[in-house]
């Protein structure tokens, strides 16, 4: 039987975590000395890795200034971290019984994200989520979304081919992705780009709910 790969997107698809994001990116503008973007922006460009976010928000400074800034971002976080200061990052609702829909009817699960290995596995770990998934791709070891090298490493580790495998995920990052891996690109309504970017990007579907992930995973839109 052809393995099945379901690939989630973490920030925005499985996890809410928008105010951390926003409180770390304004404070790595704040260090810059420049007024920081509003966050319908900054959540827009939520997805891509560090270095690639900071270009698509300050598209005039050099790219030694976007390299500092995303490292400030790091500082930042890892700062709100170590002190108490991050705000609860919850699951969205009905993420972790669609998990379990896609386990019983025979999937493998995956993540594809913007985060590092260290932010994922925290936040995985948080949630209980650690052992849940047979592969984790992060931006520490891939080029930025849209990009395809994640899911051809999650495809390799998982021994799945693209064609019965999905990318399930909030922003048109992902549905680009998974269109250039010639993985089916699964849209998600409840995360930092309205639908109909999505399926602009390549979405054959956008889920309104999490319990209808497996049921459009599987073709049935």
């Amino acid at each position: 039987m052809t393995r099945r790969l379901a690939v989630f997107d973490c920030d925005g698809t499985l996890v809410d975590s928008q105010a951390n994001i926003c409180i770390a990116m304004e404070q790595s503008f704040a260090a810059h000395g420049l007024a920081a973007p509003d966050r319908v922006a900054i959540r827009r460009i939520v997805g891509l890795s560090l270095v690639e976010a900071m270009a698509a928000l300050l598209p005039d400074a050099a790219p030694e200034q976007h390299r500092d800034m995303a490292e400030d971002y790091k500082r930042a976080f890892q700062h709100l971290r170590g002190n108490g200061g991050l705000l609860d990052e919850p699951l969205f609702d009905g993420v972790g019984k669609a998990l379990d829909a896609f386990e019983a009817a025979g999937w493998l699960l995956g993540v594809a994200t913007g985060k590092s290995d260290r932010g994922l596995s925290l936040i995985l770990a948080h949630h209980g989520l650690s052992d849940r998934f047979v592969t984790l791709q992060t931006a520490d070891r891939h080029p930025s979304k849209p990009h395809p090298a994640m899911l051809h490493a999650a495809l390799t580790e998982a021994g799945a081919g693209p064609e019965g495998s999905v990318m399930i995920g909030d922003t048109s990052f992902d549905m680009a992705m998974g269109v250039a891996a010639g993985v089916r690109p699964i849209g998600v309504a409840w995360g930092y780009h309205d639908a109909h970017e999505l399926r602009d990007a390549g979405a054959l579907a956008v889920a309104d709910r999490a319990d209808e992930l497996v049921r459009l995973s599987q073709g049935t839109y």
